[in-house]
């Protein structure tokens, strides 16, 4: 399989309509089209740019930052780069407001969502500003709501409204605080500016991101007073969160919300909640326990709209090169990283020696869901003793199959890593719990991930049948995000490039 097509059943769709680790979503719709973007930390290219007709079928278009414009970002950074990000269109153009939360905010526009995007702009120099999402008001003014990283600044639980200038959009009034959560709303943040009615309106996700809850924020005057209401939480389901996310409506006037739900080590996914209003508060979710909040729903009717052809997960390396659900753990060099070589395969130059936590061109993407099936063939012709290639389950405990070569020949083992250091620039150390000799320098591999957050790895022989390497190792988030499937090539002579063949998906 080589895309993820969420299921329908009797015209209704199923929760979560991305069960990937599209991390604190904001959407938008342009006429019948509708846009996501998400954030993606160390991972480049990043924050994704998806595309739908009906908001439950997904496709990945682009992104919308290729690299960052920081010395640091050559190697990786984990749990730093792009954090939650906002989207909105004005004027013909589409802008991307992204925190770095130690850089401070800045944009980028484009008048085609798939791209390209303009170099990013310097909205506010600062460290701990996080979250941004600007608002054109109907006077012109534009202002900006933001957030606050406690890890950076010691404060999680404030929003604080800036005024930007209007051509630059770069911020020419720091100004107020306009909501204070820390007796009510604690880790208030993410917030996402609308207007309606003559109302302004600040989604908040507050609570923390693992069991916390939906809230709005209105006012008539955009500096508030605001008044608040939570909107949606748990209650009775099996959703934890519900985390942040955006509000929009479709061309037949029905309100949804996309939000995401944080699963620990398979990321953080996204689910579509119906939306209605009420006195001109929103009301997310659906009322099932009688305390006159929202509850997130597993299922729905579909909204309408074209079904799309789902999100790329298997790869055949089409022309030597990966697909869009491919980032690098550090700014791409693709140019050094890649050997662009005729023919549907990978040529992954091998890195340096080191961990795979410390390299910069391990090619990871999110795992495509709770339980799955992941074959590729990996290959070592031409390489030096010492050249490794593998694939692995990326995380703060993370594992690997590899194939080496060595002076006798070729070997595949099994390699578990243990993060150190939790530090952005942290490392970890590596250990061989198994090894086996094979007469071949080109192997088909698999691994099992299974719904209890385990993973099996394996050599498939030449009759499909899977011979397992080692035992279960264990799924394990990393920093921000969920686990990661990554492929790799290591530790070889210089110019020596590895050869991976068609990774297949199967459910």
């Amino acid at each position: 399989m080589d895309r993820y097509v969420t299921d329908i059943k009797n015209g209704c769709y199923q929760n979560p309509v991305l069960p990937m680790d599209f991390s604190d979503p904001d959407a938008i719709r342009v006429g019948e089209d509708y846009y996501l973007i998400s954030s993606s930390f160390t991972y480049l290219p990043g924050v994704p740019v998806l595309h739908s007709k009906d908001l439950v079928h997904w496709e990945r278009i682009g992104n919308c930052v290729e690299r960052l414009p920081f010395d640091r970002y050559a190697q990786p950074a984990h749990g730093c780069g792009t954090w939650a990000p906002a989207l909105r269109y004005h004027a013909g153009r589409f802008y991307a407001f992204i925190p770095l939360p130690d850089e401070g905010i800045f944009y980028t526009e484009a008048t085609d969502p798939a791209g390209p995007w303009s170099a990013l702009h310097c909205v506010k120099s600062a460290s701990g500003w996080i979250d941004p999402c600007p608002l054109w008001d109907d006077d012109g003014s534009v202002y900006m709501a933001h957030a606050f990283a406690k890890s950076r600044c010691g404060i999680k639980h404030k929003i604080q409204l800036s005024r930007l200038d209007p051509e630059t959009l770069e911020v020419v009034e720091d100004g107020p605080i306009v909501f204070d959560g820390t007796l009510s709303q604690p880790t208030a943040e993410g917030p996402k500016m609308y207007k309606r009615n003559g109302w302004y309106y600040i989604f908040i996700p507050a609570g923390g991101v693992e069991y916390g809850w939906q809230t709005v924020l209105r006012a008539r005057n955009v500096y508030g007073p605001y008044e608040e209401k939570i909107v949606m939480h748990q209650g009775a389901s099996s959703i934890n969160g519900p985390h942040q996310g955006a509000w929009v409506t479709a061309p037949d006037g029905s309100d949804w919300f996309l939000h995401f739900q944080d699963r620990f080590e398979l990321g953080r996914v996204v689910h579509l909640q119906p939306m209605c209003w009420h006195s001109d508060w929103p009301f997310i979710g659906l009322e099932q326990n009688g305390d006159g909040i929202g509850e997130p729903v597993t299922e729905w009717d579909c909204p309408k709209g074209e079904a799309g052809p789902g999100l790329q997960i298997g790869d055949s390396f089409t022309n030597g090169k990966p697909g869009l659900q491919w980032q690098w753990q550090a700014n791409p060099q693709p140019e050094a990283w890649l050997h662009p070589v005729a023919g549907d395969a990978l040529h992954l130059v091998c890195g340096a020696s080191g961990s795979l936590w410390r390299q910069p061109n391990v090619l990871s993407q999110m795992l495509p869901a709770a339980d799955f099936t992941a074959n590729v063939t990996l290959g070592l012709a031409g390489c030096g003793a010492g050249a490794k290639v593998g694939l692995s389950v990326m995380g703060q405990k993370y594992s690997a199959i590899e194939l080496c070569r060595t002076a006798q020949g070729c070997t595949v083992q099994l390699v578990q890593g243990m993060v150190k250091d939790l530090a952005p620039t942290g490392d970890a150390e590596e250990t061989i719990l198994a090894e086996k000799m094979v007469d071949t320098d080109e192997i088909t591999v698999t691994m099992k991930i299974t719904a209890a957050k385990q993973v099996q790895y394996a050599l498939l022989a030449a009759d499909g049948t899977a011979v397992p390497l080692g035992g279960a190792q264990p799924v394990a988030k990393a920093t921000w995000t969920g686990a990661r499937l990554a492929l790799y090539a290591r530790s070889g002579t210089k110019g020596d490039a590895a050869c991976i063949k068609q990774l297949n998906i199967t459910f």
